[in-house]
């Protein structure tokens, strides 16, 4: 099992997973040409964020995207895991464990400060994997969000 920057040629593989992990987490309105534009973006530009794949014989097994955001409050760059998914056949075998260590090695090394995520409520699974590897809730905040646009 390899992780590494995904590539623009992983768009039409990684398209699949994304759309898996959209399944998986209940998320409506999936549109694989948006969807690919944005990666496509992404991809072509560093400062939004990066993206990371685990292979196993040219198969994708998983991904993580990660965002870019610069804070004052925490004076530096942060990043903000965006999506995280490995596909359930291919769970406990190390591959999200070895995802995260690759992510955060790298983000570390290019001197990003802080790292968070949006987790379900309900997701315990993904909790425990989480607070074992050091995350846990930012004591006495919790995420506000509004949408500005309609999706497209």
């Amino acid at each position: 099992m390899n992780v590494r920057p995904a590539l623009p040629a992983d768009i039409p593989r990684l398209l699949a997973l994304i759309r898996r992990y959209w399944d998986f987490e209940g998320i409506q309105g999936f549109n694989a040409l948006r969807v690919e534009l944005v990666l496509k973006q992404l991809l072509a530009e560093a400062a939004l964020g990066a993206a990371w794949v685990a292979e196993d014989a040219e198969e994708l097994l998983g991904y993580a995207i990660v965002v870019h955001v610069l804070s004052v409050e925490h004076q530096g760059l942060m990043a903000e895991i965006d999506e995280f998914f490995v596909l359930p056949e291919a769970r406990s075998r190390g591959i999200g464990g070895e995802l995260l260590k690759t992510l955060e090695a790298s983000l570390a090394r290019h001197g990003y400060v802080r790292l968070q995520l949006q987790l379900a409520r309900t997701n315990a699974t993904a909790r425990a994997f989480y607070a074992s590897r050091g995350y846990a809730p930012r004591e006495g905040y919790e995420l506000l969000d509004k949408r500005l646009v309609p999706r497209t």
